[in-house]
């Protein structure tokens, strides 16, 4: 009942669209006699496939790591691929949501795209998704998942829904019986073994009424289907983190589909390899639906004691970490945007906990989900600032990259270093279709002293001008470009980068020289 309004305008797109960080104040106090676990590393940790230490995921070397990513909805629907490559290039959408910080990508799919001849449909190949052309889906998944573990980014892939009709209630239908779910959980699996890209499976989004936890009934009972899914995937891929959701009822108590995780602390999911269990729970403003709690005369400060119930208490309790699965708004609310602020409250500031937080990835990426709307406007390009910048206290460094660093776009001066300001600034075409383009531009101190700001010129080697850009502010006088950091990432260490992104047209240009400075 509550996907109805959310999941309407997910629907095929078959026509080509036409075409800082607001940071919140968290008190941090309050969360200070939770903090049983040990304190958060800084380094760059997350290497390699990681497992679960009570209610932290540690990386292969046993440091803490924090999800803090974005989902990137369209698998499950009939276009068979994510949605919005009939605007832009698929990997400089993963460029941008790395350029904002997100370090994770959730993937929902359904079914579908292990059917033969699985056709992903509204991709724009002129100039654009070029290397796209004639891959079937989960050859195209495949790319995505290459270029993001490339970017730095984890995966996680949710089975989303049975088939593309429309979400389900149980994770089997008449069409789509368990033992197919099984099978293509395995399948999946399978093919991702060996590339720690791909972290984890959600093994079914959303179970609702008349699924329960821990009622025994084999046909309903969701721990149980879980335990056996669970275990299925990890007889192909041991290393591989298995995600379980919330029901929406237990015990005749209610909530969001896949929020409720109350029964988990009698019944929790046994999985043959140890260390890989992490708890999903969904939650949801106003725009999705009404909830007793929002009328609350206490909103919005009777929110933890819900979030504590429904599934904070598994962190709490220290029993297994809670990732936070999808969360999301219009924001057109005040009740929505007092939430919002309460829940990144709860979820714990990176800058106090680190790893030892809440794991999340926020609803959606894509701006055509119906009640929610995305961090991405309607012209799939812009950023939502006001949205993001929400999110800028919970949001997390990302992981070292497992590719080449051949990205495949159009590398222009590597920068090289400049000694009187330690400064180095590599300059990158991400994207290309003639009319438009988009870069990113890396900057690393390449000094021994940290810097608190730092600025980038360049100039047009043609007419081209900057429509937007993100994690960064700029001027433009004629062909001459100045870029300075945003307030949220002017800081960088000795040997640390930062990175922005922009859009801009006309294409087909050579990259200029870019020069820069920090201090």
């Amino acid at each position: 009942m509550f996907r109805s309004l959310r999941r309407a305008l997910r629907t095929a797109a078959t026509v080509l669209l036409l075409p800082m960080a607001l940071g919140l104040t968290a008190t941090t106090a309050a969360h200070a006699a939770e903090d049983t676990a040990a304190a958060p590393t800084a380094a760059a940790a997350g290497a390699g496939y990681w497992h679960t230490s009570g209610r932290q995921i540690l990386d292969a070397s046993g440091s803490p790591v924090r999800i803090a990513g974005i989902n990137w909805f369209g698998f499950e629907t009939t276009n068979l691929v994510v949605h919005g490559l009939w605007s832009r290039d698929y990997k400089s959408m993963i460029d941008q949501m790395k350029s904002l910080g997100y370090n994770t990508l959730r993937i929902p799919y359904s079914d579908d795209v292990f059917k033969s001849g699985a056709t992903p449909l509204s991709i724009d190949f002129e100039g654009k998704n070029t290397d796209l052309r004639g891959l079937n889906s989960l050859q195209v998944l495949d790319k995505i998942v290459a270029y993001a573990g490339q970017d730095g980014l984890k995966v996680i892939l949710d089975r989303h829904r049975p088939d593309s009709a429309g979400q389900s209630a149980l994770w089997y239908t008449s069409s789509v019986p368990e033992s197919t779910w099984i099978a293509d959980l395995k399948s999946i699996a399978s093919r991702y073994a060996g590339q720690d890209t791909v972290i984890g499976i959600d093994l079914h989004n959303e179970p609702h009424d008349p699924a329960c936890w821990g009622c025994g009934d084999q046909a309903t009972d969701w721990r149980l289907a879980a335990e056996r899914a669970g275990n299925a995937v990890l007889s192909v891929n041991p290393d591989l983190l298995v995600f379980v959701e919330g029901v929406q009822t237990v015990n005749g108590v209610s909530g969001w589909w896949g929020g409720n995780l109350m029964g988990a602390g009698q019944y929790p999911v046994r999985l043959d390899v140890p260390n890989r269990l992490v708890y999903s729970a969904h939650d949801y403003a106003t725009s999705v639906a009404q909830q007793s709690w929002f009328e609350d005369a206490s909103f919005p400060d009777n929110m933890p004691g819900i979030w504590d119930k429904y599934w904070g208490y598994l962190f709490k309790q220290n029993i297994a970490p809670v990732w936070v699965g999808e969360f999301g708004t219009t924001l057109q609310s005040t009740t929505d945007q007092k939430w919002l602020a309460a829940l990144v409250d709860y979820l714990r500031p990176t800058a106090a906990y680190g790893g030892d937080s809440f794991q999340w990835t926020f609803w959606s990426w894509n701006p055509n989900s119906g009640d929610t709307g995305g961090i991405l406007k309607d012209d799939w390009s812009t950023v939502d600032t006001v949205k993001d910048g929400y999110l800028a206290s919970v949001k997390a460094p990302g992981f070292p990259s497992t590719g080449d660093g051949d990205d495949g776009g159009d590398d222009g001066d590597d920068g090289g270093g400049d000694p009187a300001t330690s400064c180095a600034a590599t300059y990158t075409v991400t994207n290309d279709w003639g009319g438009g383009f988009n870069a990113e531009v890396t900057v690393k101190n390449t000094g021994t002293t940290a810097w608190k700001s730092w600025q980038v010129t360049w100039t047009w080697p043609g007419s081209q001008k900057i429509s937007n850009m993100w994690n960064a502010s700029f001027t433009q006088s004629g062909a001459k470009v100045t870029a300075a950091n945003a307030a949220h990432n002017g800081t960088v260490a000795a040997g640390g980068s930062a990175s922005f992104g922009f859009g801009g047209a006309p294409g087909g240009a050579t990259a200029p020289t870019v020069s820069c400075t920090g201090s």
